[in-house]
């Protein structure tokens, strides 16, 4: 990873064009080729980009760049397209290039997989007398992460978010769809299940009636927790 802030301007070609004017900016510069422009706002979204596979070359300014007070040009180019950025350096006041090494990913703690697994066991949540009949049952369009049978019988498709949104009660409704087209288990009615489901979420749901059901992870894992496997 190299991590250079400097006074830049930045041309990007490609199927738009683009122009930053020349101010201070931080460069980095992957180990996977990419690069990423960032100014001191805008959160985690750069100004511009260049995903890889990328060729990156440094060039000499010519000299119109010359007189304008460049120092450097850095060429990237994206080897599958035909995008092309130009940065052209002024000033740099810091370079630094340090091997970060192989990451081994992001490990979440209360990941919708483990929100699955819990609520599979813990079936009765959805309402005494429930079962479950499997987990990532699969459709046409992927797999719905539960599905159940409540206490009169009637099939249950449940879908399970870290944190419920407007997509994913547009997913369920999608699954819904498909799974009532087989006379098997049809009706089947859907439950959309998070630790926290926004407002829209809510009133979109209600409106294809799917219940919301919110679940306490903490709780849920306290649950399940068996001392006995201390010892087995």
């Amino acid at each position: 990873m190299r991590l250079v802030i400097a006074d830049c301007s930045v041309d990007y070609a490609g199927r738009l064009s683009a122009h930053l004017p020349r101010a201070r900016r931080l460069l980095m510069l992957k180990g996977d080729g990419s690069i990423l422009i960032h100014s001191e706002t805008g959160s985690y979204k750069p100004l511009n980009w260049m995903n890889p596979p990328c060729n990156f070359s440094i060039h000499e300014p010519e000299e119109e760049h010359l007189n304008d007070g460049v120092i450097s040009r850095w060429r990237v180019s994206q080897v599958k397209t035909a995008d092309i950025l130009w940065i052209q350096i002024y000033e740099i006041h810091l370079d630094v290039d340090h091997e970060l090494g192989k990451d081994p990913g992001l490990i979440k703690d209360g990941v919708e997989a483990h929100l699955q697994e819990l609520l599979a066991a813990q079936i009765d949540l959805i309402g005494e007398g429930a079962q479950l009949i499997r987990r990532e049952y699969m459709t046409p369009i992927g797999p719905v992460d539960i599905l159940a049978k409540d206490a009169t019988g009637q099939t249950v498709a449940i879908e399970i978010k870290r944190r419920g949104e407007i997509d994913g009660v547009e997913q369920l409704t999608r699954y819904l769809e498909l799974l009532n087209r087989d006379a098997a288990i049809a009706p089947v009615r859907g439950i959309f299940a998070a630790q926290e489901i926004k407002p829209q979420a809510v009133t979109l749901a209600k409106d294809r009636g799917i219940s919301c059901l919110i679940l306490d992870y903490e709780a849920m894992r306290i649950d399940s927790f068996d001392p006995d496997s201390l010892f087995g």
